[in-house]
């Protein structure tokens, strides 16, 4: 996607996507599954593609020296904004750069773990960033993929009821996300397949959200200013997104591996 693109989405991205009930459950849900891998702080994590920072900046906070690289100069102004309110901001790097290039925009710098999460189904092919994630990782370090599952293509419409969208959806592997913007699943077997051929055993696999989901495109409304509610609803979520047959429903899927 160009910058010009993100520009007029920033705003929609950053403070409507993230600032919703289903936003700041994917940021809680991926943090949790991010500490059950991730070294102990103050350990180095590359987040690429990582917007406005919503899910590496927690992880300052929890004492991690971050590097946010992404190529749009909307989404890097977002993210400054926002880390001007943080305690944390000497903890964060803030570098312009693009993601199938991240070896070049870090000098060649490796990581103890490396993030990127909700980029990949922008792009045509996987396998140029994929190959650029695993080789800013450090030998041990972790690579941390969040991806659509191309294998839940029809949840959306069906929900939406658009019936004949939904049918077609089952064999489909592109659509026009809730962006507006033209959108592409993975699976998890061939995110791991292209991991294990950068040197990068496959750990884990999770989902991201399911309930939440259905019943935003449902047209259910969740106050994210509840937050007793929020809780429950995060704690729901974050056991769904562990077990079988959950994980394999939700929309996005969280996969994380190690190197070497």
């Amino acid at each position: 996607m160009s910058d010009d693109t993100w520009k007029d989405l920033v705003g929609l991205f950053a403070d409507g996507a993230y600032g919703s009930v289903k936003g700041q459950v994917r940021t809680y849900v991926m943090h949790q599954q991010l500490l059950e891998h991730l070294p102990p702080p103050p350990a180095r994590v590359l987040d690429v593609g990582g917007g406005a920072g919503h899910q590496s900046f927690p992880l300052a906070q929890a004492g991690y020296e971050v590097t946010l690289l992404d190529s749009s100069p909307a989404m890097l102004d977002k993210a400054r904004q926002r880390l001007a309110h943080l305690p944390t901001k000497d903890r964060v790097t803030l570098l312009q750069g693009d993601g199938e290039k991240a070896a070049e925009a870090v000098d060649g710098q490796t990581y103890d773990a490396v993030l990127c999460h909700g980029v990949l189904g922008y792009l045509a092919d996987p396998e140029p960033l994929l190959t650029q994630l695993c080789q800013c990782t450090k030998e041990g370090g972790i690579v941390s993929i969040m991806s659509g599952n191309g294998r839940t293509g029809a949840v959306r419409p069906a929900l939406e009821q658009r019936w004949a969208d939904a049918l077609e959806a089952f064999d489909a592997t592109h659509e026009i996300g809730v962006l507006g913007v033209p959108t592409r699943g993975d699976t998890v077997e061939n995110l791991s397949e292209l991991l294990k051929k950068n040197d990068v055993e496959p750990l884990q696999w999770y989902g991201v959200w399911l309930f939440t989901d259905w019943l935003d495109f449902s047209g259910v409304e969740l106050d994210p200013a509840d937050t007793e509610k929020l809780q429950q609803i995060a704690a729901v979520e974050l056991e769904a997104s562990r077990r079988d047959p959950y994980r394999q429903l939700s929309r996005p899927f969280h996969l994380v591996g190690r190197k070497g």
